[in-house]
């Protein structure tokens, strides 16, 4: 449902998405040798510390790596976020500080989409944005690559359709 010509569309929510989670596999392999490593060395390591301070430091490597190696890379991953609304998309980035970048659909733009062989395997692919006047707007890893794509493209055909109507009105009030 549009609204009457002349009134702003109110802004809704259409997807909100972390990138791909395939740059996660890593972390998780870490996760489970580290695990299984720690479990079986726990009180099985040779014999030149005292029990408990052998027992403690493998504990505290294992803390350290799994900090390092799978705690960090996803709060990294978690902290990126792509949300399309009906006005526009937003790309938010960054852990201590926000990095935060809109593209309107309203003022159109082109989308290309690159897929690599590992993208291609997992359904994933990179989106790109340029509306000709600003830099151009590059989502990484985004899942499902097809349907965002066509729902960028509707969601650009819908928002210059309801900008040109508004033009229209604007130029000439009797006629609506």
């Amino acid at each position: 449902m549009t609204p009457p010509p002349g009134v702003p569309a109110e802004e809704r929510l259409i997807a909100r998405f972390h990138p791909h989670a395939r740059h996660l596999f890593w972390s998780a392999l870490v996760l489970i040798v580290v695990a299984g490593a720690t479990g079986y060395l726990t009180s099985n390591l040779p014999a030149p510390l005292a029990g408990w301070a052998k027992d403690w430091m493998l504990w505290a490597a294992a803390g350290a790596l799994v900090l390092l190696l799978v705690v960090v890379p996803f709060i990294v991953w978690l902290s990126r976020r792509v949300t399309i609304t009906t006005r526009r998309v937003i790309v938010r980035d960054g852990v201590g500080s926000r990095n935060s970048i809109e593209m309107s659909h309203a003022r159109g733009y082109t989308i290309s989409v690159r897929r690599g062989p590992l993208q291609r395997l997992v359904g994933a692919g990179t989106v790109l944005l340029s509306n000709g006047v600003d830099a151009p707007l590059r989502i990484r890893d985004v899942p499902n690559v097809a349907l965002v794509q066509e729902t960028l493209a509707d969601q650009v055909e819908v928002g210059q359709i309801l900008a040109h109507r508004d033009a229209q009105a604007a130029q000439n009030p009797y006629t609506a």
